[in-house]
C-alpha cells in the first residue's frame, strides 16, 4: 500500500513536520476538527471553469452562466458540510470576473465597450479611458468602472447563482458545528 494515498493518522497530532490538517476526498480536515475544502481540489474547479469560461468558445453570455451554474451548484452540494463561506466568496469573485472578461470579448472594439458601459450606468469620461487603456481583458475586467457596470445585481439578472448563497441554503445551522 502506498503510505501517502492510504495513510492512518489522528489529525489532532502533527502529521508531518509542518503539516497540520489531513486531505481526505477532497476535503481539508484541520487539527481544530474543522472541514473545509482542499488545495488541490481549489486548484481542479478553477481549471474546469477556465474551461467553460474560455473566452473564444462562441457561445452567448447566458448559455455560458447555465453552464457555470450547473457545474458549481453539484460542487458546492459536494462540499455542504464544509466550512468554506469565505473560500466560496473569493470564487464568487473570481467567477464574476472571469464572466467580466467574456462580455467585454464580446463588445470587440473600443466604441461598442464604451457605449456599453455608458448603457450600465457608467459616466462618459470613465466609460472611455477604460475603453481606450488597451489592457488585456482580465485586467480589463478588474477595472472600477467596469466592476460598476457588471456588478451582483448585473449577474443576478443574467441568471448567475452565488456560491455563498447556495452554501448557506445547503447548511440550515449556519454552518456551525452543533453539539
Amino acid at each position: 500500500m502506498e503510505r501517502q494515498k492510504s495513510a492512518d493518522a489522528i489529525v489532532v497530532e502533527p502529521i508531518d513536520e509542518g503539516v497540520k490538517d489531513r486531505q481526505f476526498l477532497g476535503h481539508r480536515l484541520t487539527a481544530s476538527g474543522t472541514m473545509g475544502i482542499a488545495p488541490k481540489s481549489l486548484k481542479r474547479v478553477k481549471d474546469r471553469l477556465r474551461m467553460i469560461t474560455r473566452r473564444n468558445r462562441g457561445i452567448s453570455l447566458n448559455k455560458m452562466v447555465l453552464e457555470v451554474n450547473s457545474f458549481t451548484t453539484g460542487w458546492v452540494t459536494y462540499y455542504r458540510h464544509a466550512q468554506c463561506q469565505r473560500t466560496l466568496g473569493k470564487l464568487d469573485g473570481w467567477i464574476r470576473r472571469k464572466l467580466r472578461c467574456v462580455r467585454l470579448k464580446h463588445c470587440k472594439r473600443t466604441k461598442s465597450i464604451a457605449d456599453f458601459l455608458i448603457g450600465n450606468g457608467v459616466p462618459t469620461w470613465p466609460a472611455w479611458l477604460t475603453a481606450l487603456s488597451g489592457k488585456g481583458w482580465w485586467r480589463l475586467a478588474g477595472n472600477a468602472p467596469v466592476q460598476k457596470a457588471m456588478d451582483t445585481p448585473w449577474f443576478e439578472t443574467l441568471g448567475l447563482l452565488r456560491l455563498t448563497q447556495q452554501h448557506a441554503a445547503l447548511n440550515p445551522a449556519g454552518n456551525r458545528r452543533i453539539r
